[in-house]
């Protein structure tokens, strides 16, 4: 077959999607040399993807996501290229596309979260374009010839929302940074040591990291909960006298900018407005895997306090850099992570922070989290999701 995959996330300031595309396409690399493979980049990602496999070429698709232009003339590039089967990794497939395609579903955040506070559109544009979303996601899932999944929870979640039948769709986990990646799997330290620190000294100055600290990777979207981790931190500094930091890892948009206004008020609140106290919450903007590894190995728990996800990746990223878990309950994350993090109500601060003093104060504890986690990383493989994902590939009827 000669395979399309629609790469303009790929890379790592594509965020999740973008971690989820590039580790697909360079583990059908690595095993399928019986298909030919055409990889749509835009211009700012076109020299990433450098093919390493002679079946795999990339071609420029400069078209902005969820676009007029990506509906109207995406289309046509996919067309020139005759595609037999083409993938979509997200939901936003173009309307004018009649050939056969699988897509890749995440989560159906935005059926669960369509609210106008997790968009900067005013109110009628912001109408008009989750209508537009709805539809095409409608498009999307009924035209397939299937659908993949990243978790059983959201394979569950389309089925009952929009009544798919069940042999549509396939799950297929994400994975975990292999030893040839560049994050390096870590021993397993209790705190980070005095050793490792000062390895990474230099990188964690230059963000203003001083001292112990939380970690958080990700986006600032509403359904991130974040506003709730900083009330959150706010109890831990000042009721269980944590001296500490929260490193929030993502890049700068509209919605770090927005929280980190809400954290002015959170400072202000607790009197620390001015000297010392005022770096405790530190917003790093985007930050390149090769520092990224660093970040996750030196900080003394990660928190992941979502509402909704449909797999949770960094959570799992941080279990193989050695990082006990403190994480939100909700939707699919218990059946991530097992038993290798502990869990909170994401709706209650105070049990949030709770949960965290437990992790940070009992070394039995934190022992017990890392060495789960690296057993529970053992799930995951990009391999195996590359494998399984040629595998669907293979038995689409076209």
């Amino acid at each position: 077959m000669r395979i399309g995959i629609d790469a303009r996330f790929f890379g790592p300031r594509g965020k999740g999607l973008g971690r989820y595309t590039q580790k697909l396409i360079e583990s059908l690399q690595e095993i399928d040399n019986q298909n030919d493979y055409v990889i749509f980049l835009r211009r700012e990602n076109f020299n990433e993807f450098q093919p390493q496999n002679p079946r795999f070429k990339k071609v420029l698709a400069d078209y902005r996501w969820y676009s007029v232009a990506e509906q109207i003339f995406l289309p046509f590039v996919i067309y020139r290229q005759k595609i037999d089967l083409m993938h979509f990794p997200h939901f936003n497939v173009p309307v004018l596309y009649f050939k056969p395609f699988v897509v890749t579903i995440h989560d159906l955040i935005l059926r669960h979260f369509a609210t106008r506070r997790a968009s900067t559109l005013g109110s009628v544009k912001y109408w008009f374009k989750n209508l537009a979303y709805r539809a095409v996601f409608r498009l999307a899932i009924s035209r397939a010839k299937k659908i993949i999944t990243v978790s059983q929870y959201v394979r569950n979640d389309i089925i009952k929302c929009f009544k798919i039948k069940p042999e549509k769709i396939v799950m297929t986990h994400e994975g975990v940074p292999q030893k040839n990646s560049k994050f390096k799997k870590a021993t397993p330290p209790l705190f980070p040591s005095a050793k490792a620190y000062q390895n990474s000294k230099v990188i964690l100055e230059k963000y203003g990291i001083n001292k112990l600290y939380l970690l958080y990777v990700g986006n600032a979207y509403p359904h991130k909960n974040l506003e709730r981790l900083l009330g959150a931190f706010k109890i831990l500094v000042e009721d269980f006298k944590k001296d500490i930091q929260l490193v929030l890892a993502g890049e700068e948009d509209y919605f770090y900018r927005r929280l980190e206004s809400c954290n002015i008020l959170i400072l202000r609140s607790m009197g620390i407005l001015h000297g010392e106290q005022y770096g405790r919450v530190i917003f790093t903007g985007f930050v390149p895997d090769e520092e990224l590894a660093g970040f996750y190995k030196n900080a003394s728990a990660y928190v992941f306090p979502s509402l909704c996800e449909g797999f949770g990746l960094p959570s799992l990223e941080a279990m193989s850099q050695g990082v006990p878990v403190v994480s939100s309950g909700a939707t699919c994350l218990p059946e991530i992570l097992g038993e290798a993090a502990v869990y909170f109500d994401p709706l209650n601060p105070r049990d949030m922070a709770e949960k965290i003093n437990q992790v940070l104060a009992d070394e039995n504890l934190r022992r017990g989290l890392i060495s789960k986690g690296f057993e529970q990383i053992k799930k995951y493989s990009w391999r195996k999701m590359g494998e399984e994902t040629l595998n669907i590939y293979s038995n689409v009827n076209i």
